[in-house]
């Protein structure tokens, strides 16, 4: 259901303020909202897990969704575009599983082997999917992805900015819970509390990056955005396992949230306002789906290479203590099955073993960092040349004539 609320939200905000700065207001809280969700998620569903059953995490959002529903009866105002087409069923089925083939050879990577057959095979059927998927976009009339408008650089300069700061995000927020609750020892309540800089940090700053993108230009706000957050990847993977949480940990936390908060709200506004009325809705959901699919990717991919490092230092590790091949495998999973596997060993065994998943574990949370920062650092200094000097403006009429009219489209 996400799917269908983020771009609608966008579309509604960006129809409803004709005005560049009270847009960029606008955008500056709902990605301030955005920030704060994905930080204080966590705390809320810890307590709810702590306190109650599995079950209260879905149902505590009924009464938030009727609030929801009430209020924008009363004042979110239609922005139905007449004539509107039915859902182009043949998109939706080609990029899902276009999407689908790529994240699967990306996770699985690390078990099936990067060069395996199977692998290689999605790669290249994800990139023979997005090929189909592209040409029949272009000839529909009421396509489900308007891929014209990637045409315009600073179009995809901010999708491609959206995309590489919820990679990275989301990378270091899948391996900083595990690193909370399988190193820290931290329950999943303490776990979510202790990611709650972040949300701070980024109720507070994310207003002031749609602010400061209008006075010296989104070009310069995003891309320092983006240099922060691969800076902060950068620290982390210099974080020991016990390092002082008020210290280096809570302080890479702050700089992620300080360079996130500086990306959402201009790259936004950018993408959004070289649209035309028609494209609204189509650059809000780009904007949604690069924004799922940096995210997804950002798991995935750091993810893999955290396996890839892990999974042999565990063989390496647990090897010599006379375990079966099937407790191998399972041991190689994860730092919680691994803990499982060795939990009845004798004490001096079991504390040596520890150490070994512990290092195993820091190097491959180090590596999948690394990966995110050099990632987040190319797309900064790729994304500058296109996003504006000044801040967001209007594309002129006759350039969304151009674009659409072009006779290669």
């Amino acid at each position: 259901m996400a799917a269908f609320i983020f771009p609608a939200t966008l579309s509604i905000l960006t129809t409803s303020f004709s005005n560049n700065s009270e847009r960029a207001k606008a955008f500056g809280i709902w990605g301030a909202a955005t920030g704060v969700a994905v930080a204080v998620g966590p705390v809320v569903g810890g307590s709810l897990l702590v306190h109650f059953w599995f079950g209260s995490i879905f149902l505590v959002n009924i009464p938030v969704v009727i609030i929801a529903l009430v209020a924008s009866e009363i004042v979110v105002p239609e922005s139905k575009r007449p004539g509107a087409q039915a859902l182009d069923l043949g998109g939706l089925a080609l990029g899902t599983c276009g999407v689908s083939a790529l994240v699967l050879a990306i996770i699985q990577g690390p078990s099936w082997g990067w060069i395996s057959m199977l692998t290689l095979s999605l790669f290249a059927l994800a990139a023979v999917l997005a090929v189909v998927f592209t040409g029949y976009e272009l000839n529909r009339l009421a396509p489900l992805l308007d891929v014209r408008v990637f045409k315009n650089g600073v179009f995809s300069a901010g999708a491609g900015t959206i995309a590489a700061s919820y990679f990275c995000l989301f990378g270091f927020i899948f391996l900083v819970t595990q690193y909370f609750q399988l190193i820290r020892g931290y329950s999943a309540l303490s776990a979510g509390v202790h990611t709650l800089p972040f949300a701070i940090v980024t109720m507070f700053v994310t207003p002031l990056g749609a602010t400061l993108a209008l006075r010296i230009g989104t070009r310069y706000v995003v891309t320092a955005g983006l240099l922060l957050m691969a800076a902060a990847m950068a620290w982390v993977t210099m974080i020991g396992a016990f390092a002082a949480y008020f210290g280096p940990v809570i302080g890479a936390m702050t700089l992620m949230a300080v360079g996130f908060s500086l990306i959402t709200a201009p790259s936004t506004a950018a993408l959004m306002e070289t649209l035309s009325p028609e494209q609204i809705g189509a650059g809000a959901a780009v904007n949604e789906t690069t924004r799922e699919l940096g995210g997804t990717l950002g798991v995935a991919l750091v993810g893999s290479v955290f396996s890839s490092l892990f999974g042999p230092q565990v063989l390496s590790t647990l090897s010599k203590l006379g375990l079966s091949s099937h407790q191998l495998i399972v041991a190689r999973s994860s730092l919680a099955a691994a803990q499982a596997t060795v939990a009845h060993l004798p004490s001096t065994i079991r504390a040596l073993s520890d150490k070994g998943l512990i290092n195993a574990f820091i190097e491959g949370f180090h590596r999948g960092c690394l990966v995110a920062a050099v990632v987040t650092a190319v797309v900064a200094l790729t994304v500058f040349r296109y996003l504006p000097n000044g801040g967001s403006r209007k594309t002129q009429p006759r350039e969304l004539s151009a674009v659409n009219n072009s006779p290669d489209v």
